[in-house]
């Protein structure tokens, strides 16, 4: 099981000052980011360095970050194209009812009836609510389930299933 959360990617420096550009992977990127918070960097699988964030903001559709001691372009540049990653026990605690992206996706679905209908393999935010998208057991197109009380009815993380009633003309 993964130890680490994604939070974001470096994805290039911002000026000659020590500031990285990140596209950020986080729903919470206030509490991330925040002044004195320790992230880390994945150099490669398993090569986890430490940065704390000395300063944070916005910028465009970015999250710019400066770390401690890092205050110069050349001590951030090798940090681009790499995952900015939290050790798991730092996920913050969500309302009922609320799910992460990572513990939805893979979910086996199934209609009130029992009929297995195939596994989620991404979710979508277009608007007002999240639609994930159902991968078919065996052939057919994906399935786009939206995620409202009247279609989905249980979510069970532990068992990785997910029961829902289906709406008229869903498939």
């Amino acid at each position: 099981m993964e130890k680490w959360l994604n939070v974001g990617k470096i994805v290039n420096t911002h000026g000659i000052r020590g500031e990285v550009r990140v596209i950020s992977r986080t729903d919470f990127p206030e509490e991330r980011y925040k002044t004195g918070n320790t992230l880390y960097v994945e150099k490669e699988p398993g090569n986890l360095i430490p940065v704390t964030i000395e300063a944070h903001r916005k910028h465009k559709q970015f999250d710019l970050l400066t770390f401690e001691g890092l205050g110069n372009i050349n001590d951030v540049e090798p940090f681009k194209g790499h995952l900015l990653k939290v050790p798991k026990e730092q996920q913050v605690s969500l309302e009922e009812g609320e799910f992460f992206y990572h513990d939805i996706i893979g979910c086996a679905v199934f209609t009130v009836d029992g009929e297995e209908l195939g596994k989620v393999k991404e979710i979508l935010s277009p608007g007002a609510n999240d639609v994930w998208v159902v991968k078919r057991k065996g052939f057919g197109s994906d399935i786009l389930i939206p995620y409202i009380p009247s279609v989905v009815k249980t979510v069970d993380l532990e068992g990785k299933k997910i029961s829902i009633e289906p709406l008229e003309g869903l498939f």
